[in-house]
């Protein structure tokens, strides 16, 4: 079993408030790995929102060879936050080189590119450089994309989290999705472990995703740049988050209608019943068929909260809007451990209809149904 927690905030917060919500979980997850998504980034990356951020773990031999790969495609390091540990790691916990968030300039001749032909260079140059690592063993990467950092290993996240020092004010973020456990079905592999991400979106999933192989493949058949690797089988929940909400441009409380759509009784008297039955037909092959609960964060810093239509994964948000802060959690007692002083009567826990999403003001818990009218995006 996995066990979630998720913060989003109006001001950075460290990532040992989830890190520890994470912890009081314990015993809803086996402690076998963590895995971060910070964004909204406090401290020193304030004044560079507009450089992609390099993430991941390089050997010294890696190192350079990122290095060179990014010299070459016209990109200069701008600033950079790099661990190297100087003790040794937990036990289970394999000992790796440097922990490494790197943004770069970009060069000057993208400065004509649309912003559709940038993004997917960025994933290209990702992908680019994580097949050079999992050829030579040197280099592990898990996103190159602005005001984003994430960090993925193996072991107890309490753990990990003072073996890496995750506590540095350089880490501190407003929008932060953490993650209790590794990929413990298969053989270990840090790309399996949540979150996932793509183009500002990630999602984590507490659950597992028996229609794993259709949906992979229609996936895989769009022609989309990064929609490849599936090393677990939530990763294609971040996909279709991706491909909903910038290939449809539909808005976030419908990715329901995509991968739980309503049957033909509930959808009757629906007032867009006609588009959603055609989006229904045209998108069955993403379909999921759970137990799910997925949270994911959005570009703008919006958080989300969906669950499959069995609802039987636990999931439930709360926050305070005077403090401007917000939970999702697996379970009730992270989000007390969290967030404390809130009023708990507030608390939402989605059910199989519904999304809940939070925005990046944090002043309230917007709760959707697929029963209501369609929300255009914003």
């Amino acid at each position: 079993m996995c066990r979630l927690f998720a913060l989003t905030s109006r001001d950075p917060v460290s990532p040992m408030r989830a890190i520890d919500a994470l912890n009081v979980m314990k015993e809803g997850h086996d402690g076998s790995g963590v895995g971060l998504f910070l964004s909204g980034l406090g401290g020193p990356w304030e004044e560079l929102k507009e450089y992609p951020i390099l993430s991941g773990i390089f050997t010294d031999a890696g190192l350079a060879r990122m290095s060179e790969y990014m010299t070459k495609n016209g990109f200069q390091s701008k600033y950079s936050a790099t661990f190297k540990p100087d003790v040794e790691p937990p036990v289970g916990t394999p000992k790796r080189g440097t922990y490494a968030s790197i943004a770069f300039r970009i060069p000057d001749e993208w400065k004509g590119m649309t912003r559709e032909q940038a993004d997917r260079n960025l994933v290209q140059m990702r992908l680019d450089l994580r097949a050079m690592g999992e050829a030579e063993g040197d280099i592990m990467v898990f996103s190159f994309w602005p005001d984003t950092i994430m960090i993925k290993e193996v072991g107890d996240p309490l753990a990990i989290a003072g073996y890496l020092k995750l506590d540095r004010e350089e880490l501190y973020a407003r929008h932060i999705l953490a993650q209790g456990r590794q990929n413990t079905n298969y053989a270990i592999n840090l790309y399996a472990c949540h979150p996932f991400f793509i183009e500002g979106i990630s999602t984590m999933t507490n659950g597992e995703n028996t229609a794993f192989v259709p949906i992979r493949e229609y996936l895989m058949s769009r022609g989309v740049t990064g929609y490849q690797g599936y090393q677990s089988d939530s990763e294609v929940f971040t996909h279709i988050a991706h491909y909903a909400t910038k290939r449809l441009g539909l808005d976030i409380s419908s990715y329901k209608h995509v991968i739980t759509p309503m049957n033909d009784d509930e959808m009757r008297d629906h007032p867009d019943r006609e588009f959603l039955s055609d989006l229904k037909r045209a998108c069955r092959k993403l379909i999921i068929d759970g137990p799910n609960c997925i949270i994911g964060c959005l570009p703008d810093g919006s958080m989300f909260m969906a669950q499959d239509r069995k609802k039987l994964r636990p999931g439930v948000v709360g926050g305070n809007p005077e403090l401007g802060i917000y939970g999702f959690s697996s379970e009730i007692c992270g989000l007390n451990a969290a967030i404390p002083e809130r009023d708990r009567t507030k608390d939402f826990q989605p059910m199989h209809l519904d999304t809940a999403i939070v925005g990046p003001d944090c002043r309230e818990v917007l709760q959707c149904s697929q029963k209501d009218p369609l929300r255009q995006q914003l």
